[in-house]
């Protein structure tokens, strides 16, 4: 069954500051759409706003289901994590007096991924073998890294079936940064995710997106079709490779 977000001429506001104004966008089933854009113009407010977070004074959030539509601006945010949904959130946002088992058993709240616990658990664990060592650690006396693949790990608990990935560089060495991207890519192909990632490190987000969009003051300035028409269109240049438009 078909599996599509679609998001049309969506606004939204923190009291009279405009974060996003007529934001349109589309996630087609098994896609990995990036949402590039620097600090400030609208991304994590975006990834609020389909998980039910921020609600959006104009424009419409759907999920096309196995054959059901569902306006995610008018649900709770349980109900948008019970239809397959499931965020790592910009800065990890773990619970750090609980170990790391703990955060990810409290990943599988859906009633949908209960009967798969112990299935998820041994995939995060292969996935990410340091968690399976430190399982009995506090999540908040790891490593930046290594609190970014719990996070990931606790949002694959889920059983999800879109992932949103909001800023899985911020506070990471290059080295963690390019190590988490492509374990993101690696889950997309095994467990056959649709994913869309907010990222500001072009070089990183491009090496396992489908295509993408460049999100500007709020604004989508730019829609690229594939990866290679992102890398030559003016914009990008002009703001992430260094080139003047």
């Amino acid at each position: 069954m078909a599996f599509k977000l679609t998001i049309s001429g969506a606004s939204a506001s923190y009291g009279a500051v405009r974060a996003l104004e007529n934001v349109t966008l589309n996630v087609q089933q098994g896609e990995t759409v990036v949402l590039l854009g620097t600090n400030g113009n609208g991304k994590s407010t975006l990834m609020k706003c389909l998980m039910g977070l921020v609600r959006p004074t104009a424009g419409t959030i759907t999920l096309e289901a196995d054959g059901v539509t569902h306006d995610l601006t008018k649900i709770a945010t349980e109900d948008i994590v019970a239809l397959g949904v499931a965020l790592v959130p910009e800065g990890r946002r773990l619970f750090s007096k609980l170990t790391v088992e703990e955060n990810l058993m409290l990943g599988a709240y859906r009633k949908e991924a209960r009967p798969a616990i112990a299935r998820n658990l041994a995939f995060a664990y292969e996935a990410f073998p340091i968690l399976a060592e430190r399982r009995t650690q506090l999540a908040g006396t790891m490593s930046g890294g290594q609190q970014q693949m719990l996070a990931i790990g606790r949002a694959m608990m889920s059983s999800p079936r879109l992932l949103l990935v909001d800023e899985p560089s911020v506070g990471l060495s290059p080295l963690l940064v390019s190590q988490t991207i492509t374990k993101i890519g690696e889950l997309r192909q095994k467990f056959g995710l649709t994913v869309l990632m907010a990222e500001q490190n072009f070089q990183q987000a491009v090496r396992i997106a489908d295509r993408g969009y460049i999100i500007v003051h709020g604004s989508i300035a730019y829609e690229g079709k594939s990866v290679e028409d992102l890398k030559t269109n003016p914009l990008v240049k002009q703001l992430y490779l260094g080139a003047v438009a």
